[in-house]
């Protein structure tokens, strides 16, 4: 099982490095939870001081504190010994940060997670551009650990330099192309952040409904499965391209596992442009919808001319989805799971996961 695979790593770093953690974007910069390994150690230690005491040099009670380890991009990190302050530059970090109630450790954030979490962060929450942010100010805020998604680095270019420089932890998580990496991001934030269990829990739980769509899943008929069109962006006079999700995608991994074929699966490009002509001609059976700027998308798909014979458009089965829960790499993946499975598989979904958002 995953979980098993990701934990037997964790407790190899914690060995090597006697205490190691994950840090989630490029930390200076997702501290170690205690195992059973890593607490017997401790025990034979305090065993052996209460027979002989000593005094530990500096240096050796400064590295008990702080925990050299990577971050998500491979970047050699030390974490802080305490997180109290945080900036967190990616609205999916920002989400799970509120979610395991740090909210009030947030010092500074991105113009995205204002405008959609800004109401559940404190009033003298600074904020800054994902793609530009002000290095300077974060240095003068001194946080203990900035997260950072990886997309505010473009071409190469480290957009948090003088922030490492500063000797400020920057811990860098690119975004997840699959749910197994985002299980690994929230571990590597939980030990970031001092909460190891409470964070294994959380993957716990999602692990736990995934497993329970899968087996509903792996009962739908093959050719009861139904041909998905799922769209960050409705097409127009303007722009008439759809954008999609395919192959090497979190969001493709999730269609497949609600037992849907995505039509787009096939296509180029991990985020591939589709022609209207394309998306007509593979006549999907449902359409999801993640589009942030087209206001009232669902009437608009349903009225676009020449998509009259459809099948999804004949049979009005067309879906707004949460664009936050389904475009951020977060555990909120798994709600918009169980959302998808309801609305298109009721009569196998409809008494399951009772316990699911």
């Amino acid at each position: 099982m995953r979980r098993k695979k990701m934990k037997k790593r964790i407790i190899a770093s914690m060995l090597a490095l006697v205490l190691s953690a994950s840090a989630l974007i490029a930390c200076g910069n997702e501290a170690p939870a205690a195992t059973e390994t890593t607490e017997a150690v401790e025990e034979t230690a305090t065993e052996e001081t209460a027979a002989e005491p000593t005094e530990a040099p500096a240096e050796e009670a400064e590295a008990e504190t702080e925990a050299v380890t990577k971050d998500r991009s491979g970047n050699d990190i030390t974490l802080p010994a305490e997180v109290n302050t945080i900036v967190s530059m990616a609205p999916s970090i920002t989400r799970t940060l509120i979610d395991m109630g740090l909210a009030d450790k947030i010092v500074a954030s991105d113009t995205n997670s204002q405008a959609s979490y800004g109401s559940e962060l404190k009033d003298d929450v600074v904020y800054f551009d994902m793609m530009a942010p002000d290095q300077e100010q974060i240095v003068a805020l001194n946080p203990d650990i900035v997260f950072t998604s990886g997309m505010s680095s473009k071409d190469g270019v480290d957009a948090f330099a003088s922030v490492r420089d500063a000797g400020i932890c920057v811990a860098d998580i690119p975004s997840a192309t699959s749910i197994e990496a985002i299980e690994e991001d929230l571990m590597f934030i939980g030990q970031c952040v001092g909460m190891e269990r409470e964070m294994e829990e959380l993957v716990n739980l999602m692990e736990s409904n995934i497993e329970e769509i899968k087996e509903i899943a792996a009962t739908i008929p093959e050719d009861e499965k139904k041909t998905v069109l799922f769209e960050l962006f409705t097409p127009s006079a303007d722009y008439p391209t759809i954008y999609s999700a395919g192959q090497g995608t979190y969001i493709n991994e999730m269609l497949e596992i609600c037992g849907l074929v995505n039509v787009a699966a096939d296509q180029e490009g991990q985020w591939p442009a589709l022609s209207e002509e394309f998306a007509i001609a593979s006549d999907p059976q449902v359409i999801l919808s993640a589009d942030m700027y087209t206001p009232d998308a669902i009437n608009v798909i349903l009225g676009m001319k020449g998509w009259e014979n459809v099948q999804a458009i004949k049979d009005g089965a067309v879906y707004m989805l949460d664009a936050d829960k389904v475009n951020q790499p977060n555990q909120h993946v798994v709600d918009v799971m169980v959302e998808i499975a309801r609305l298109i598989y009721p009569e196998y979904f409809e008494e399951a996961l009772k316990d699911a958002a």
